[in-house]
C-alpha cells in the first residue's frame, strides 16, 4: 500500500510513494551520499526509531516531521534551511523524506535523507515498489537492493516501507515482472537482505486505504453499521466507506506488515480523532502490538485542504468542512485555524493514552507546526517562523494531473473530477457556459492535457 500525504496549496501532492532505479542527483546544494560498499558518512550511523521509542520517558511526547524533494534548486537549498531550523526548535525524534510517485525523486530523496543524516537528524528514508527497475538489468530487484545499500553505508538506519503510487501519468497501480507486488514484500526483502540492520516503518489507514473506499448507493448508506459511519466521507452528496468486511481485510494486511518485521505504524492524515482511537483499538484486538504514530496533516491553506481531503477520501466533520469554506476567502486565518485546530487534535491525541508521539506532515512549511507546537509546551525556545520561501516549495514528482488539480488543454482550463483506469481524465471545463449556466466535461487522454502550477 502506499501512504499518501498532503501539499501546500501551490504545490503539487508530494506523494510519499516515488522511485526510480537513478541514484544520482544535480540538484541544490544537498551533500552527495555514500555509494558501494564503504561508510562514507561523518557520523555514527543512526539509532533505530524503535529503540529511540523505547528508551523515551513514558510520559514525555515527542514530534516528528515529514518532507517531501522539491522541484527546484532554490527550493532544496531553501528545504536545507528549514530542516536545520526546524531540528533546533522543534527537535524531532525523527524526520522522514519522502520518494517520489512513479519514481520521479529517488536520487535527490537518497540526497536530502544522507543530508539530514549528516546535519544530525534521525533520517526516516521512504522507499517504495513503484518503477524499482535499472535499465539493463535483468534483476527487477536490484534498484532496491542498491538504494538499500547506499542508505545503509550513509549511515541510515531507519526505511518507511510502502507500495507506491502509479507512474506518471497512471491511475492504477500494477506490479512490475519478477518485483514486488506490494509493501509487504518490501518489507519481507529488507529483512532477508539487511536482517535487523534496518528499522521499518509502515502505513496504517485509519479510514481504510482509498483503494478500499467504495461509493455508497442511496440505499446503502441506511444500511451502514455504527462502525462505517465512524469512518465514512461524504463529498459533492456522495457518502463514501471502506467497508466492515474491506475495513476487515485491512487489518489483517497490516498484521501480515508488522509479523513480517515492521517496527512502527504511521498513518494516513485524518481529521476526527475517534477514528484513530478506533484504529489502535482495532489494531491490539488483532495482536498488532507495535507503536501507532498518528500522521497529522497541518491545515495551512483551504485549496490544499479540499484538494487533499478529496484526494485520499478523509473523513471531515460537517463543522470542519463547515469552517474551512467561511475562511476560504482568508489565507491568514486559516493559518490561524490550522494551529487551534491542530492543537486541539494532539491534545486530544495526547490526552487518549494511545500515542505519545505526534508526526506532523509539514507540506516543507513551519508556522502551523510552530503554533502548534508552542501551544503544546513542545517548543525549545521562542521562535519566529519564515515562510517567505513558500512558493519554492513545490514537489517534485507530482507533473501529472488528479482528480481536483486545475489543467489547461486545446478547449480552455478545467478541473479533473475523475481519472479513469486507461488514463482518460473527465475535465469540468470552466472557460465554457452552456444555457442555464451549465459548465461541459471534456474527456481527453493524458497527451491532451496539462496540469497548471
Amino acid at each position: 500500500t502506499s501512504k499518501v500525504i498532503a501539499t501546500n496549496t501551490n504545490t503539487n501532492t508530494p506523494n510519499t510513494t516515488m522511485c526510480k532505479g537513478d541514484m544520482t542527483s544535480n540538484q541544490g546544494n544537498i551533500e552527495k551520499g555514500a555509494v558501494g560498499g564503504s561508510t562514507n558518512s561523518p557520523r555514527e550511523p543512526d539509532p533505530k526509531i524503535i529503540d529511540l521509542l523505547q528508551q523515551r520517558d513514558e510520559q514525555e511526547p515527542f514530534t516528528s516531521l515529514e518532507f517531501f524533494p522539491p522541484r527546484t534548486d532554490v527550493g532544496v537549498k531553501n528545504l536545507s534551511a528549514r530542516l536545520d531550523r526546524m531540528k533546533s526548535n522543534v527537535k524531532p525524534l525523527f524526520t522522514d523524506i519522502t520518494w517520489g510517485a512513479g519514481g520521479s525523486t529517488a536520487g535527490l530523496s537518497m540526497d536530502i535523507a544522507l543530508q539530514m543524516h549528516n546535519t544530525g537528524h534521525v533520517a526516516n528514508l521512504h522507499l517504495t515498489c513503484t518503477n524499482m527497475s535499472k535499465e539493463g538489468d535483468s534483476d527487477p530487484l536490484a534498484a532496491v537492493r542498491d538504494a538499500l545499500r547506499t542508505a545503509y553505508d550513509g549511515g541510515i538506519r531507519n526505511i518507511v516501507a510502502l507500495r507506491g503510487d502509479p507512474p506518471a501519468g497512471e491511475s492504477s497501480w500494477t506490479a512490475s515482472e519478477g518485483g514486488f507486488t506490494c509493501a509487504l514484500d518490501l518489507v519481507k526483502f529488507i529483512r532477508s537482505e539487511f536482517g535487523d540492520e534496518f528499522g521499518i516503518a509502515v502505513a496504517g489507514y485509519p479510514e481504510g486505504h482509498p483503494d478500499a473506499i467504495t461509493d455508497l448507493k442511496s440505499d446503502e448508506v441506511a444500511k451502514m453499521t455504527d462502525a462505517e459511519k465512524g469512518r465514512c466521507s461524504v463529498l459533492d452528496g456522495t457518502t463514501r466507506v471502506c467497508k466492515d468486511e474491506d475495513y476487515e481485510k485491512e487489518m489483517v494486511y497490516l498484521k501480515e506488515k508488522v509479523d513480517a518485521g515492521a517496527d512502527i505504524i504511521i498513518t494516513q492524515m485524518f481529521f476526527d480523532t475517534e477514528v484513530y482511537k478506533t484504529f489502535v483499538n482495532d489494531c491490539r484486538s488483532y495482536g498488532i502490538n507495535c507503536p501507532v504514530i498518528p500522521g497529522l496533516m497541518c491545515i495551512n491553506a483551504v485549496a490544499g485542504f479540499n484538494k487533499m481531503t478529496r484526494f485520499c477520501k478523509t473523513r471531515v466533520t460537517p463543522a470542519l468542512r463547515q469552517k474551512m469554506d467561511e475562511l476560504a476567502d482568508d489565507p491568514d486565518a486559516v493559518k490561524e485555524f490550522g494551529v487551534e485546530f491542530g492543537t486541539k487534535m494532539c491534545q486530544e491525541l495526547l490526552d487518549s493514552g494511545l500515542t505519545l508521539g505526534l508526526h506532523f506532515y509539514t507540506l516543507n512549511l513551519e508556522k502551523v507546526v510552530y503554533g502548534i507546537a508552542e501551544r503544546l509546551g513542545m517548543l525549545s525556545t521562542e521562535v519566529k517562523s519564515n515562510e517567505s520561501d513558500a512558493a519554492t516549495m513545490v514537489a517534485v514528482g507530482s507533473a501529472w494531473a488528479r482528480e481536483g488539480d486545475a489543467v489547461k488543454t486545446l478547449y480552455g482550463h478545467g478541473v479533473v473530477s475523475e481519472v479513469r483506469d486507461d488514463g482518460v481524465a473527465k475535465i469540468e471545463m470552466k472557460d465554457w457556459v452552456l444555457a442555464g449556466g451549465q459548465k461541459p466535461a471534456a474527456y481527453l487522454r493524458k497527451e491532451h492535457y496539462e496540469k497548471v502550477f
